[in-house]
């Protein structure tokens, strides 16, 4: 590993650790040149598979795509930024476990849904309405009708 304050080439590792979530592995090295220390971190290095578009298009998996579906979807919404990565987390590794060199911009939308009706049920329902193209109110009513409540019932905020 080159020493990123001299350049030199020669660095030792003096520790390692693995990270918090035990995806990565945190090395602290020192430049055997200048003596100075810096931290490294060693990750699995995964490729995504290919979104195949409903036109038949393949283009690359892009995270940022995700992250806007999400963001627009969650917009003024109480869902604290922590989540939303975890949810598209997840979404990744489910297209990773699919062992699938492609896969369709469906399902990968399919998930998206699946952790937004998790989160919160407003944001579910703008992705869906999007997403599936409502055309009509009975549209709207029946993903409402789908979005599971608890038992317990929800008590109404007054109003003013």
């Amino acid at each position: 590993m080159k020493c990123p304050y001299c350049k030199a080439n020669d660095t030792a590792v003096i520790d390692s650790r693995l990270s918090d979530d035990g995806d990565s592995v945190r090395r602290r090295r020192e430049c055997e040149s200048c003596v100075k220390r810096f931290t490294t971190y060693e990750r699995v290095e995964l490729s995504m598979p290919l979104v195949v578009k409903s036109n038949g298009y393949r283009i690359s998996y892009d995270r940022n795509k995700i992250r806007t579906g999400f963001m627009r979807a969650l917009h003024k919404r109480p869902v604290p930024a922590e989540q939303v990565e975890e949810a598209i987390n997840r979404v990744e590794q489910r297209m990773l476990a699919l062992g699938e060199r492609e896969v369709k911009s469906r399902v990968v939308g399919e998930l998206v849904m699946r952790e937004l009706k998790k989160m919160d049920d407003v944001a579910y329902i703008r992705f869906a309405s999007v997403y599936e193209d409502f055309q009509r109110s009975d549209d709207f009513r029946d993903a409402i009708l789908s979005v599971k409540r608890p038992s317990s019932k929800r008590t109404r905020k007054p109003s003013k």
